[in-house]
């Protein structure tokens, strides 16, 4: 999920979906420009559950979705 989307950014809408849906298994990928290390704890904060920084490639991103 990109963090920059109109009406509802991406940590919003990541810390609803773990609300609406406790205890459900699913995977929540940031993929933002951002690559400070406060922005990487505020997705941790939401509820995402990895975190990649644009460019992402399709190997990374393969690699993530296996895991």
């Amino acid at each position: 999920m990109d963090l920059r989307m109109p009406v509802m950014d991406g940590y919003e809408a990541a810390r609803r979906l773990r609300a609406n849906h406790p205890g459900r298994a699913f995977r929540l990928v940031a993929i933002t420009g951002w690559g400070q290390d406060q922005d990487r704890q505020r997705t941790l904060e939401a509820g995402f559950d990895q975190y990649l920084v644009k460019p992402v490639g399709v190997a990374e991103l393969k690699s993530v979705l296996a895991s």
